[in-house]
């Protein structure tokens, strides 16, 4: 399918951004109070932020099937995306959370790795912009 073909390093952004939000929801959700307890980090902030990756996930996912994922929507991933990120590392520097040193690792590391995939997904976004032919002409 030649239509598809540019989409799909954009497509395989997104389903790694499903999957690993997936993950990590089911993760934050079923295991909040032990992690709490290794993170020092509240028990409600885990819990309620793997219950919000679910259904991103589940967005994420459909977005990712499509042969020709909306731009738009996949913008508004971007910017969930970037937004994420940012709201983890302002916890941290606001002192709004003050977890131990494995638990500010571990915001740290997730904001990091959701910045690389929101990055991932522009790149992708570009890459079909300059393989369209409205690009080329």
């Amino acid at each position: 399918m030649q239509v598809a073909a540019p989409h799909r390093f954009l497509r395989a952004a997104l389903a790694i951004d499903a999957v690993s939000s997936a993950a990590m929801g089911v993760l934050l959700a079923a295991a909040a109070s032990p992690l709490s307890g290794f993170l020092n980090l509240p028990v409600a902030l885990l819990r309620e932020a793997g219950l919000l990756l679910l259904p991103f996930a589940a967005v994420v996912g459909w977005l990712a099937s499509r042969p020709e994922p909306s731009r738009r929507v996949v913008w508004a991933v971007i910017g969930l995306n970037l937004a994420w990120s940012a709201e983890s590392l302002l916890m941290l520097a606001t002192g709004w959370i003050a977890p131990n040193a494995l638990g500010t690792a571990f915001v740290i590391a997730q904001a990091l790795f959701v910045l690389g995939l929101a990055e991932a997904e522009y790149v992708g976004l570009r890459r079909i912009r300059r393989g369209s032919p409205a690009a080329a002409a």
